[in-house]
């Protein structure tokens, strides 16, 4: 069989316009661009938004796989009945999915694909933290006393990543033991230990011991349990008087007053000079004195106990004279002994004083009248009266004023 020349004209074209298929096809593979994924973080319960996006399309359809590779989304099409799992979006160039009550079994990566010649793909990882729950403190139950040791342990669980443990004195930061990390069969989640040991002293009494999480799926801060501290140790005295300053014959009381833990029960009075006076009565953390008297000045001490321990403390009693001004800061009181030594020499020397002024005056008083009687007598024979004879005694002239003494 022979062919002619425009046989084969004709068969050459159709072979030219076969490689130019074959070529614009080659083209358009290669413009295509895949898809375009993010990877999101989400904690259990929350809601994940899946996006996938292309520049261009060829009216080929985009389509949403799960971890499992099934179908969840083919365009507008739910493909999974899975009432979790909604459209938000869905066009030529975007597909958009939500995902709510996210559970761990949700975690792993998602598949967006975009169904050209060939099929080109983008995954995104979602990954599901797992939450930790409310931490719980162990290990301390009843009171330990001033200068024990005191050990609490502190766990919590359900965390994915591991939780971090952080411990806490009232709002200060304190430092425990490095966190024990253990996994949790039958799921991808993890407990956390931890262990804080403390001497304690009196004033962590009250204190706030407490344990916080930190976790990435605590979005307002952090999780944290407390517990109250309770330290026993034996109580610190003072005595408080009703007033600062006692006057006699007023009731008057002193108190007692013991800081500890417990409270002290049990009180005794002393008085350090000799016994209680007669008139003050012991009422547990009272001292009280009917009427006081310079007699009820002196030391008196106070001895509290608790159980634990016990402290004493003194106090100086010094009682005012019944008419000092209270009110009056300056006023210094002294024992009653002092008192009467000091007043009785003032009054001692404040009667030898006028004393002395007494007799000077006297003598004065005296000679100055035996002069007037003397002078008198020399000009009486030719006064009228006693006054114009003490002046003609003394020389006086006419002319001059007359000079009168006057005697009552």
């Amino acid at each position: 069989m022979s062919f002619s020349k425009h046989h084969y004209l004709h068969i050459f074209y159709y072979d030219l316009l076969y490689f130019f298929k074959i070529l614009e096809t080659s083209v358009n593979v290669l413009i295509i661009i895949p898809p375009v994924t993010q990877d999101e973080t989400v904690a259990v319960g929350g809601v994940v938004t899946l996006t996938c996006n292309v520049k261009e399309n060829d009216n080929s359809s985009l389509q949403w796989s799960n971890t499992a590779q099934q179908t969840l989304y083919f365009g507008e099409k739910r493909a999974l009945r899975d009432n979790r799992i909604q459209l938000v979006k869905s066009t030529g160039t975007e597909l958009i999915i939500t995902i709510s009550d996210v559970q761990l079994s949700d975690d792993g990566e998602y598949t967006c694909s975009i169904f050209t010649m060939p099929v080109r793909t983008a995954r995104a990882t979602v990954t599901v933290l797992g939450v930790p729950g409310k931490p719980v403190i162990t290990g301390f139950e009843d009171a330990v006393q001033e200068g024990g040791k005191v050990t609490f342990t502190c766990t919590s669980s359900g965390s994915k990543p591991p939780a971090k443990l952080h411990w806490y004195r009232d709002q200060e930061e304190i430092q425990g033991r490095p966190d024990v990390v253990e996994s949790n069969p039958d799921e991808p989640t993890y407990t956390v230990t931890s262990e804080l040991t403390l001497t304690v002293t009196r004033n962590d009494n009250n204190a706030l011991i407490a344990c916080a999480v930190d976790h990435p799926s605590i979005a307002n801060g952090d999780k944290r349990t407390e517990r109250p501290l309770s330290v026993l140790f034996s109580p610190s005295v003072s005595i408080q008087p009703e007033s600062d300053l006692p006057r006699e014959g007023e009731k008057f009381f002193l108190q007692c007053v013991g800081n500890g833990n417990p409270e002290p029960t049990a009180f005794v009075w002393r008085r350090k000079d000799g016994e209680l006076p007669p008139m003050a009565k012991v009422d547990d953390a009272f001292l009280h004195f009917e009427s006081l008297n310079k007699s009820d000045n002196g030391v008196y001490e106070c001895q509290a106990d608790n159980g634990i321990g016990m402290g004493d403390v003194t106090h100086t009693l010094l009682v005012q004279e019944a008419g000092v001004n209270a009110a009056d800061p300056t006023v210094i009181t002294t024992p009653s002994g002092v008192d009467h030594a000091v007043i009785g020499g003032v009054v001692a020397v404040i009667v030898f004083i006028m004393l002395c002024l007494l007799i000077v005056l006297g003598r004065y008083l005296i000679r100055h009248k035996g002069t007037y009687l003397t002078h008198e007598a020399k000009g009486s024979d030719d006064a009228p009266d006693a006054d114009t004879a003490i002046i003609n005694a003394e020389g006086g002239h006419s002319g001059m004023d007359d000079k009168k003494e006057y005697f009552i």
